[in-house]
Parts: structure tokens; sequence; C-alpha cells
């Protein structure tokens, strides 16, 4: 099994959002985008981490990019948390890649958590990979509900990850 790292995105990562934004990769997110949706995707990453808003990162297996994973701070549940959402091309799936980068996310929450102690993930409920990456990686799955998403509704589950309960456990 070749080293799973996670390096900041950067700016010459536009052509892996636009990889990841073939119809096969973007079905269980009611659809693809257009290419200036994923040009402006790409400048919000650059944009987040250079404010360190955001973490957002490139998948790398033996140092080719496979994907990308982040996480970012929302209000879940009237409760600061971060968000985390994830893929991984074609050709890399069914290798527990994105379960990999996920532990690897889940430390970089916890490290950043400060008041935000809850790491959260939100797959579409007819995703059944994404949704198995969060029972592997220990997120516990605390309901569904729909929500707009690139102009359509799309129902969701949610998941959520305690990283205060996970940081006691391991201490």
């Amino acid at each position: 099994m070749d080293e799973l790292t996670l390096r900041p995105w950067g700016s010459g990562d536009l052509p892996l959002l636009h990889r990841a934004n073939a119809p096969a990769m973007t079905s269980h997110l009611n659809g693809s985008e257009t290419d200036a949706q994923v040009e402006e995707r790409h400048a919000r990453y650059l944009r987040l981490n250079a404010s360190g808003e955001a973490h957002m990162s490139v998948i790398l297996e033996g140092g080719v990019p496979v994907g990308s994973i982040g996480f970012w701070p929302v209000r879940w549940r009237d409760t600061d948390a971060w968000e985390t959402g994830w893929f991984v091309l074609p050709e890399a799936q069914g290798r527990g890649i994105a379960a990999r980068a996920v532990a690897l996310v889940v430390a970089q929450a916890r490290a950043e958590a400060g008041e935000r102690r809850m790491l959260t993930a939100f797959p579409g409920v007819d995703n059944a990979a994404s949704n198995a990456v969060c029972r592997r990686a220990g997120f516990a799955q605390v309901g569904s509900l729909v929500e707009e998403f690139r102009g359509a509704s799309l129902e969701i589950n949610e998941w959520v990850y305690d990283l205060g309960e996970a940081a006691s456990e391991n201490a």
C-alpha cells in the first residue's frame, strides 16, 4: 500500500477539479458544474486556504494526486462545527483511500478544533461509498434531511464525529 499524504490545495490543482466534475463523479451531487463554477470553486479553495478559514487538500497516494479532501467551518444544529467532504478519482477508488484521507482530516480537525468539537459530513443518502467511509471512520449517523444543492433538492445523511470524545479516548 502506497503512502497516503495530504498537501494544501495549490494554484496548479484546477485540472483535478475538472476531472472530478465528470458525470460519474457528480451523480450523487445533482450533476456536474459548469466550467466557470469549477474555476470559482478552485479560486475559493485557494482563497479559503490563504485566509486560514478552511483546509482544502489534495490527496496524494505515493506522491500522485488521486483526489481531494478538506474541512471548513459550519454552523450545524446551533453549534459551531467543522464540515468535511472529499472525492477520489475513479482509477483510485476501492482501495480505502477516502477512509485513510478522512482519518488524516480527523487528526487535523482535532488539532484545529478550538471551540469546534464536531466534524460533520453530509453525503447523499444514495452515495453508499461515502456513507460507508463515514461509518468506517467512526462517525455516527444522526439523521437525514433535504437541502438545496446545485439548484435542486438533495437528500443527505447527517454524520458527526465528536472530536473531543475521540481526543479523550486516545489520551
